[in-house]
């Protein structure tokens, strides 16, 4: 569950976003219904991305108690489209699902984006410098600078495009047409490089910290402290496996809360470890538009008379983040093509997602338009805009899911729950109150994008999925 976005978007959390010009647009749309005033941009959390990370853990383990509830209900395993598509039925499991794909698509996105800028960063530790039109997005909202504060590209589009994220993202895509099989020590073995690498990082950092740089600790207040959480959410999407175990555990209504709590505290640690440590090395201000916000942190201070330590830091850390953002790029680019492909096998997509390759015996067509609808956005947009859609996509989903808790308890009392959110419908009502919260801090474009992925959506399942479905006789 410790996730790579920790070492890409923990820099936009800190820092916020700053615009070429005030736009309503681009306005956190909490701070716009309060002050009714346009920002150019959205503020930072600063040192204080701390207290978002501990609020974005509450909000993840109330919907995570939500979700296991929804998951223990259905016998078999699945996604969050499955679940609602035996509970809820066919539109809002058409949601979801449509949902999912935002989710998937926009959090390897981000992290395709990442990767990029861990690549040109381990090719600059061997004195390597590409281009910066061929490794950086061709939209830079904030512009581009080096380390100098010198501008490469001013705030806005310019010609370029991003080739390594896009070339790993069609990578991994041959991969998992031709076939893989993720086994639980494989897995394993990366998580523990990603937690390695943060553990070096904390560790390392403690020595070269600057407790002035984190007054203010608050320099934004709650606004910034929200913002901030509505960006870092993206780093704990993945946290929603563990609760899908209930019908594995022996005493699911005390095993599966002590595993939500437990996983969230750790994970929360580590992440405000990271955070605190990182305020602590560089001025907040300083990590604006910064996909690699870590290595970089390590690359200014080993250039320092007495920072050369941090030289070999800096390539354990890349090391270590690379191979954590490779295995979290698998992961859901699989879980994105399996989306479509369960669409399409209920028959709300067309059939030819759900088409298997005859040797590799792997939804083929369905991984290469997954492949594709990553791969070209990460090579133009920046990180700030891609966490963006996939933390919407992620909240809403969320709310679906504790409102649909609520709607099961008044609708099928009596159906069978391995396992039970306790306090009656206190944890779901809060849930969906807090995901709304966090949803308020993304800028009001990333609402309309969404609304406008949502409106296409219907007028698929309207004028297509809705006839061609499994329960299109039946009507």
């Amino acid at each position: 569950m410790i996730g790579s976005g920790i070492f890409t978007v923990v820099g936009t959390a800190i820092s916020g976003e700053k615009f070429d010009a005030t736009s309503v647009l681009n306005t956190p749309l909490a701070d716009y219904l309060i002050t009714h005033t346009a920002l150019a941009g959205r503020p930072g959390a600063g040192p204080a991305l701390a207290i978002s990370l501990v609020l974005v853990a509450i909000v993840c383990g109330l919907t995570g108690l939500c979700y296991a509830e929804l998951a223990s209900m259905i016998p078999i395993a699945g996604s969050e489209y499955t679940y609602t598509y035996a509970t809820l039925g066919e539109l809002v499991a058409w949601i979801i699902g449509w949902d999912l794909i935002l989710e998937y698509a926009g959090s390897n996105m981000t992290v395709s984006v990442g990767f990029a800028a861990h690549v040109v960063d381990l090719l600059d530790w061997f004195g390597l410098h590409p281009s910066a039109r061929w490794i950086s997005p061709a939209y830079l909202p904030a512009g581009l600078e080096d380390l100098a504060g010198k501008d490469i590209y001013l705030p806005g589009w310019h010609f370029g495009f991003n080739i390594p994220a896009f070339l790993i993202v069609l990578l991994l895509t041959v991969v998992l047409v031709r076939g893989i099989r993720e086994t639980a020590e494989a897995n394993n073995i990366m998580v523990g490089l990603k937690l390695t690498a943060i553990l070096i990082f904390i560790f390392a950092a403690l020595e070269f910290i600057h407790p002035t740089n984190w007054h203010p600790f608050a320099p934004n207040g709650f606004s910034g402290i929200l913002a901030g959480g509505s960006i870092i959410f993206f780093t704990y999407i993945g946290f929603d496996s563990v609760s899908t175990a209930a019908e594995e555990c022996k005493n699911p209504q005390k095993d599966l809360p002590i595993g939500i709590i437990a996983t969230l505290v750790i994970c929360t640690v580590l992440y405000v470890a990271v955070a605190v440590c990182l305020t602590g090395l560089v001025p907040w201000q300083s990590m604006v538009g910064d996909a690699a916000p870590v290595v970089n942190a390590l690359k200014k201070l080993s250039l320092t008379p007495d920072g050369h330590p941090l030289h070999w830091v800096r390539l354990a850390v890349l090391c270590g983040a690379l191979t954590g953002m490779i295995s979290s790029l698998l992961v859901y680019q699989l879980g994105q093509s399996r989306v479509w492909f369960s669409m399409s096998r209920d028959g709300l997509l067309p059939k030819i997602f759900s088409k298997v390759h005859r040797r590799y015996r792997t939804p083929a067509f369905s991984t290469w338009v997954a492949g594709f609808v990553v791969a070209i956005p990460s090579g133009l947009f920046d990180i700030g805009t891609l966490a963006d859609l996939s933390n919407i996509g992620t909240l809403f989903a969320f709310v679906l899911v504790s409102i649909g808790v609520l709607v099961l308890r008044y609708k099928d009392p009596n159906r069978r729950r391995g396992f039970r959110v306790p306090g009656g419908p206190v944890i779901p009502v809060l849930s969906v109150i807090f995901c709304i919260l966090l949803m308020s801090g993304l800028p009001i474009i990333t609402w309309m994008r969404f609304f406008v992925w949502l409106g296409i959506g219907l007028l698929i399942y309207g004028f297509y999925s809705r006839h061609r479905s499994e329960f299109a006789k039946a009507r």
